[in-house]
Parts: C-alpha cells; structure tokens; sequence
C-alpha cells in the first residue's frame, strides 16, 4: 500500500488515518470518542434524581444530628439550672402529659382551631385569588384594599377581637383567619396568573366561553399550587395559634407551653414544642401526597 486510495471517480488521493483505520482521526490515541464531560454524580447533580436509600439515608442523619447537638447542648450548657433538658427527660414529660390526658385535650382543642380557622382562610384565599389572577377588573377592586389591611399586623387586633367577639373561641378562630388569608389570596392569585396563555387562547379557539375556560382550564391548572400555598402558609396558621391560645384559653398545646413557663418546666416545653413539630411535618406530608392524588399530572 502506497498510503493512497481513490476517490469515487478512482483518481489516487492521500488516505487519512480515519480511512485507512491507522489511528484515531484527532490527537490522544485510543481516547474514547463520542462522549463529553463526565458523568454527573447523583449525590451532587444539580435537580437531579436520588435514589430512596440515599433520600432515607440522609434524613435518618440529618435527625441523628440534631439528636446529637441536642444531647451535646443539654449537658454542655446545664451547668446550675436546666436550661436544655435531655432527650431523656423530655421523653419522659411527654409520657407524663399522655398518661395524665393532658395531651390528648390540649391536642384536640389546637387543631380544631386550626382546622376551623385555617379552612375559612383557604377558600377565601381560593375564591378571592382565583378571581384576582384571572380578572383584571376584580384585581383592580381589591389591589388597594388588600394591600392597606395585609400590613396591619394581625396581634394588634387582639384587643379589638375581644372586645367584639368576646373571650370564647370565636376571636382565636379569627385571628388565625385574619393572620394567613392575605398571605393565601396574594398567592394563589400569583398561581392562577401563571395559567400560560397559550392554553387560554386555545380553549377560546374550541370555542370555550368565559365560565368554561374559568371551571375547565384555569381551575384544574391552579389547583396543585393552591395545595402547595396551602402547605407553605399552615405554618403561619400555626404561628398564630399561639397568640389565639393567649386570649383566656383554657386549653391548647400553646397554652400549656406558657403554663410551663411560669413553672420553669423547661422538659414538658420542650416536648410540647416537639408535639408541633411532629404535627407540621405529617400536615406537610398529608398534603403533598394529597397534591399528588388530585393532581397527578403535576408531580413533575
């Protein structure tokens, strides 16, 4: 072979390494060709999938962690009084609380607080957003309104609330309303805005009427971000049950928080403090699978 080969018409020209299979057509011999970069790791890709095992294994530290800083804080930091009871203790007043009923009672009246307060804000926040992010006219109506009540701070009308609704269930319940329904209509309008237009244009297109493109479109593409406001905003429902249970409550988790605190029952704080985190994290699951079963196009 003279390091020639010829071309369709069979005239003789130079072979090149990629024609004659000497060598790779680029400098680097044998280097793999056809691949760029590396393989990104899943532990560190950016947005990328975990595998359960990796997901399971990072929160069982994530909790031994805190269990850790915990145990370390609670006998670096007791040195005359306990300031940061031990899991142990706090453990134990948490048996104590269910064993005497105390629990059982203060659990009952706090969610159904919750539960009646927070539900009234949702569907106003619902009914109002949806109505804000798809009208522009109702939008205009309440933009001024909206935006001078949100900035009163919802503790100052504590006063105000006894003094119309006297010292019953009535003012907590409202002020848990008041506390987190702007919060939801701001941001479920927000939601029903990002419906694409796109989507709008081709309903008018079929032929949709207003009340069609509202009950067929708008709705049922706003309706994962509606359950998504109501996870995020719950935790503010929850904040403001601690200042509803100040007003003469009896009974309630927040309530007995601050009946320890007079006692200096840093332990039975502590674990009513634990009791609201274990209520928000199973909120905050119920409701994204929740999302997903009435929304299973969404979970993407």
């Amino acid at each position: 072979m003279d390091g020639t080969v010829p071309d369709v018409t069979g005239t003789p020209v130079a072979a090149t390494p990629a024609a004659t299979g000497a060598g790779p057509a680029v400098a680097g011999a044998g280097a793999p060709t056809g691949t760029r970069g590396r393989r990104p790791s899943q532990l560190l890709g950016i947005r990328g999938p975990l595998a359960l095992r990796w997901r399971i294994g990072f929160g069982a530290l994530g909790v031994a962690t805190i269990f850790a800083i915990w145990t370390y804080a609670a006998y670096a930091l007791n040195t005359g009084s306990a300031l940061v009871p031990t899991p142990a203790a706090t453990w134990k007043a948490l048996a104590d609380l269910w064993s005497t009923g105390t629990l059982q009672s203060d659990l009952t009246a706090s969610v159904q607080r919750v539960a009646i307060g927070y539900s009234i804000s949702v569907v106003i926040g619902a009914v109002l957003g949806i109505a804000i992010g798809t009208f522009a006219s109702i939008e205009s109506f309440f933009e001024p309104q909206i935006g001078f009540l949100r900035y009163i701070p919802a503790t100052a009308l504590t006063p105000l609330f006894l003094l119309w609704l006297g010292i019953d269930e009535s003012p907590k319940i409202w002020l848990i309303v008041v506390g987190t329904v702007f919060y939801n209509i701001l941001m479920i309008a927000d939601v029903a805005r990002n419906v694409p237009r796109e989507l709008l244009n081709a309903s008018y297109t079929l032929g949709a009427t207003r009340r069609t493109v509202v009950r067929r479109v708008i709705l049922p593409h706003s309706l994962p971000g509606i359950v998504d406001v109501a996870r995020i905003n719950l935790a503010a429902a929850w904040l403001m049950l601690v200042v509803a249970e100040l007003l003469a409550a009896q009974k309630g988790l927040a309530f007995e928080i601050i009946k320890a605190q007079r006692f200096r029952a840093v332990d039975t704080m502590f674990a009513l403090l634990i009791v609201f985190g274990v209520i928000g994290l199973v909120s905050d699951v119920f409701l994204r699978w929740f999302r997903g079963r009435i929304a299973p196009w969404a979970r993407a």
